[in-house]
């Protein structure tokens, strides 16, 4: 039976492995080789090259035998692995939890909204804002936020999450624009979060269905790519209201287990404005 400190260090092995799939030889200043290579990107043998340690050493980590390496020997990976703010980040903080040095996060996030947040909520009207667990669970929003997403409040309370609403639901797969991209940063962003606590039962129930229920979510889970968001711009084409490009902030929670706020802003005077003034309207829908 495998130990806490195996599955952490077999978490970050899965990280190495599929980094290592997405640099390709002649990135990194190899020659592609003659043939066609069995798996993409580099080889372990190459990689371990790149970074200075050997290759029975370097095979360890990947499968999870050695979790305890160096701050020297994750720096020089990550270099090896062209790896860059969010994603070398990762790495680091997966090696600090095979290692056993950092607690895992704790296994789940409270569901309960304090009072003085759904005030918050309240007081940023005509704005759309709604809170989210860590896994992107959505726990309450304010009317505005509620029909920025359409469709969503008609899924029981436990199923309502927005990684599963981009993928699985018939409007969250056509309300953003390029809906590609839009989906790539919230698997990423997931991924960034999930990494702490890989084991989490809402975290593992949630991936395990949407690896069998989306193609596409499948393929974007195994690239592995992190990035936390901590605010950016969304282009929708709303059903009721219009296409609009919105801006939007995320502000954790203190003290939630991962909770965050996330509040949608217009520029002034735009059509963009008038669309989201919409969302608040007597006339607007669920």
């Amino acid at each position: 039976m495998a130990t806490a400190v195996d599955a952490r260090g077999t978490e970050l092995g899965r990280y190495l492995k599929a980094r290592r799939a997405q640099v390709r030889p002649e990135d990194v200043g190899l020659p592609a080789g003659a043939g066609l290579r069995r798996t993409p990107g580099l080889r372990r043998e190459e990689l371990a090259t790149l970074a200075g340690v050997s290759v029975d050493y370097y095979i360890r980590l990947e499968r999870g035998r050695e979790t305890n390496p160096s701050t020297a020997v994750v720096d020089a990976l990550g270099r090896a692995l062209r790896l860059r703010g969010d994603a070398y980040e990762r790495l680091h903080e997966l090696a600090e939890l095979a290692s056993g040095r950092v607690s895992e996060l704790p296994a789940s996030s409270d569901d309960t909204v304090r009072d003085s947040v759904l005030r918050l909520l309240e007081s940023v009207r005509p704005l759309p804002a709604y809170v989210v667990s860590r896994y992107n669970r959505l726990l309450a929003a304010n009317q505005p936020g509620r029909r920025l997403l359409p469709g969503l409040w008609e899924w029981p309370q436990k199923q309502r999450n927005l990684t599963r609403y981009m993928f699985l639901h018939p409007v969250g797969r056509t309300l953003y624009e390029p809906w590609e991209e839009t989906v790539a940063l919230s698997v990423a962003h997931l991924r960034a979060v999930a990494g702490a606590d890989p084991d989490d039962p809402e975290l593992t129930c949630l991936i395990g269905e949407l690896v069998v229920k989306s193609p596409e979510f499948a393929r974007l889970w195994d690239r592995y790519d992190v990035c936390e968001r901590g605010g950016g711009e969304k282009n929708f084409r709303h059903p009721h209201v219009g296409p609009m490009t919105l801006t939007y902030e995320v502000m954790r929670l203190a003290r939630t287990g991962g909770q965050r706020m996330v509040v949608y802003q217009a520029e002034p005077d735009t059509p963009h404005e008038q669309a989201l003034l919409r969302l608040d309207s007597p006339a607007g829908e669920d």
